[in-house]
């Protein structure tokens, strides 16, 4: 059995800016008295790579996970074949959280269990242990001469050791592994999708920039690391620099990193791989222990000869999400705004939803939150979902507070959180429950629901009202918010607290359920009688978040939300059919316009290419989602959470609506928007009981709506009131079949 008692590192020094510390090599060969399988047990506090008999075994790209290590260690378990006789088991271990300078900003560099990586280990044949780690380890410095999870890699091809991992190595040279104290946390299995490879690209343009580097142009943005194959001259030094955006024939570097007053250190080494030649063949070189956000690669230190479409590769690497379902649909603007979401999402996935893959790649709670419905449509995240959500519980501060971050070192409950941002630790477990049936994330949290909803009380102003977090980020053109905090928080808080209540329900502790739905009661009774101008129907703010928000979550009452409707579109007409909102507004305007009959006006505002849209962002060309709609600049190039927008082509355009009472994933409603600017919309979701597959075309003076679902669900097709079946029904029951529809 693995235990914390058993962990080793290489060094007690780690690396920093000032001092590089090479990754280590630790080896040790053991025997086993017969052939057979075994199973080897390691546990990091780091990232690793493990080889076995000289085999590279590792699970997956920046294994086991990342986090916080007083609070959890992570392991993962491999099946091997032995060798009769001598065996030769290998690690590599990088930096990870554990020791992170990289992520200063964020505090990392001063987090309690800041130490050189560490790990343990132990073989086992039955019963038997063969192997467990100890000081008779040896270890030896690697190639990789530093790392940083933020900053890049280091590589030095005149310091491989070749055959390291091998049997038959002398090692009779290296030293000795020490022990190690690990962490505080408790060491639990790495149950999550790995991080793998989703494709290679090559470069689509190749130009020179001023310095005498190179510019490699990749055609769109995503997530991973360049594979560097060159013949080049011993001591070569290479250096690949990543962005997302180029500026006056050079990276914009402004996007991918924070002016601090590290500035003039940090943008010569942020987001650079360097590797240096041996000058023996052809070499070839990709990092081990970082990842980069990018489109562009600038190359710095090859001659004009070896600047070729060879040279540079684009690994694609992301966590394991099969694709569940997807959107396509006449426009084109639709259609590549849907494939841009998909990207934005599965290139923030590493291990748990981040917010971008370039300068922060940090676990923020409401860009997860904000986009988890689209995830849960397009991908299969619930593994992993489960694994992060035990992380945000094991976060959770004792008096229910919760940081922005997650995995934190202790920075993001001073700033950086409240209700927008706590809401992930509803919003994941409800919208998977919702779209998979599943309850073992809210079981496992319902402790962690009722510390935070004591939590919010206490913060509560003498009008029952909270006003404590970061709120409708990112508003349009850069501005502050024009929904007031004290109605966006107290308006989450409402919502957190209904979906608690459901999800109670849903595992029958109807007390707590109770509890909640007071809870929500409560925030609600308090916004009407203080946020709420009832002589004109209008939310405190008067502007498009602040109305669509109150609209969506329930805070108009059925005879209210007509005349609140009208004010609504009353604000979007001023602005000439514009977005004006935050991530918070926008997350629910366009499902409000649908529910309100109002799918084309919502099509337009999402496809038109004039500023601000989302078809402008194509147009100034974005291939994934950005951060901001800003006229001129981009704070970041590659944002997930405004990307609901595929949940609502999905949902709205099509009409996949699963789940729609929220007590049964085998149920589904059907209730497209036959838009007027489209001539055919498609969609597809992989719900549990099997593929559903809904479509529309126009034909003639009809409709023609294909539906083909599993034999398990119960459908209802509901239709706007201008469309009716050729029966006359405006709803009814549906199976697979064609169905046609005409206008009233």
């Amino acid at each position: 059995m693995i235990s914390t008692h058993n962990f080793i590192k290489a060094t007690e020094k780690y690396n920093t800016f000032e001092e590089r510390i090479p990754a280590y090599y630790f080896r040790k060969v053991f025997s086993s008295p017969q052939e057979g399988t075994a199973t080897i047990t390691v546990a990091v506090c780091g990232f690793y790579e493990l080889y076995f008999n000289g085999a590279r075994i590792t699970k997956g790209f920046l294994s086991p996970y990342l986090s916080n290590t007083n609070d959890y260690i992570y392991y993962d378990e491999y099946t091997v074949t032995l060798d009769a006789g001598e065996n030769a088991i290998g690690i590599l271990l990088g930096n990870g959280f554990q020791n992170n300078p990289g992520g200063y900003i964020w505090d990392f560099d001063k987090a309690d269990f800041r130490s050189a990586p560490m790990f343990a280990m132990t073989i086992t044949q039955g019963q038997q242990t063969l192997l467990h780690s100890d000081e008779k380890f040896k270890i030896a410095p690697s190639p990789i001469r530093s790392d940083d999870y933020r900053f890049g890699e280091y590589y030095d091809a005149n310091y491989e050791i070749e055959g390291w991992n091998q049997k038959n190595f002398d090692d009779s040279d290296w030293k000795n592994a020490l022990p190690a104290t690990a962490p505080k946390g408790e060491l639990r299995p790495a149950n999550i999708a790995p991080i793998i490879k989703e494709k290679e690209m090559k470069p689509v343009d190749i130009f020179p920039c001023g310095d005498g580097g190179y510019i490699y142009d990749f055609g769109e943005s995503n997530a991973g690391v360049c594979r560097l194959r060159i013949h080049g001259t011993k001591g070569q030094k290479i250096e690949l620099q990543h962005a997302d955006s180029l500026k006056e024939g050079d990276l914009d570097l402004a996007q991918i990193w924070f002016v601090q007053d590290s500035w003039e250190r940090d943008k010569h080494i942020v987001h650079k791989d360097t590797y240096v030649c041996s000058g023996i063949g052809t070499e070839e070189y990709q990092p081990t222990f970082t990842y980069h956000g990018f489109r562009y690669v600038k190359v710095s230190g090859i001659t004009e000869k070896q600047a070729t479409t060879e040279l540079l590769t684009y690994l694609v690497y992301h966590t394991e999400l099969n694709t569940r379902g997807d959107f396509s649909c006449s426009d084109s603007v639709a259609t590549t705004l849907q494939e841009m979401t998909r990207r934005s999402i599965v290139s923030n996935f590493h291990h748990f939803p981040t917010d971008c893959p370039q300068r922060e790649k940090n676990g923020w709670t409401a860009d997860a939150a904000l986009s988890c419905e689209a995830a849960l449509i397009n991908f299969d995240p619930e593994r992993n979902y489960r694994e992060w959500m035990r992380n945000i519980c094991k976060a959770q501060r004792k008096d229910g507070a919760l940081p922005g971050i997650i995995p934190t070192a202790g920075w993001g409950f001073h700033w950086g959180n409240g209700p927008a941002w706590d809401c992930v630790l509803a919003y994941i477990p409800y919208y998977t429950y919702i779209y998979r049936g599943e309850t073992e994330m809210i079981t496992d949290s319902t402790q962690s629901f009722l510390a935070y909803l004591r939590y919010l009380r206490t913060r509560c102003d003498g009008k029952g009202l909270l006003s404590i977090g970061l709120g409708d980020w990112c508003h349009v053109g850069g501005i502050q918010p024009k929904a007031p905090l004290i109605l966006t928080d107290s308006v989450m808080a409402m919502d957190i607290a209904t979906k608690m209540a459901e999800m109670f329900d849903a595992i029958e502790m109807h007390q707590p359920a109770d509890f909640a739905r007071n809870e929500a009661a409560n925030y609600k009774k308090a916004i009407r009688a203080n946020l709420i101008n009832f002589d004109t129907m209008s939310a405190l703010g008067d502007c498009q978040s602040s109305q669509a928000m109150c609209l969506y979550y329930g805070v108009f009452c059925e005879s209210e939300q007509n005349a609140a409707f009208n004010k609504l579109l009353e604000m979007i007409h001023a602005m000439e059919d514009h977005l004006d909102v935050g991530v918070l507004g926008g997350r629910v305007l366009f499902h409000v316009l649908s529910e309100f009959g109002h799918s084309d006006l919502a099509f337009k505002m999402i496809t038109r290419d004039d500023y601000p849209s989302y078809g402008n962002w194509l147009k100034r060309g974005a291939t994934t989602l950005w951060e901001n709609f800003l006229p001129d600049t981009v704070s970041s190039m590659n944002h997930h959470f405004w990307g609901d927008i595929s949940a609502w082509f999905i949902k709205r355009i099509v009409g996949i609506q699963l789940n729609p009472e929220k007590n049964n994933v085998n149920t589904l409603k059907i209730k497209p928007s036959f838009t007027n600017a489209l001539n055919y919309a498609s969609a597809y979701h992989d719900a549990p009981s099997g593929r559903i597959t809904v479509s529309w075309k126009r034909e003639n003076q009809c409709i023609i709506l294909n539906v083909e679902i599993p034999k398990d669900c119960c459908a209802r097709a509901e239709l706007e009131p201008r469309f009716c079946f050729e029966d006359g029904q405006r709803s009814k029951s549906v199976v697979s079949g064609t169905y046609k529809i005409v206008r009233t």
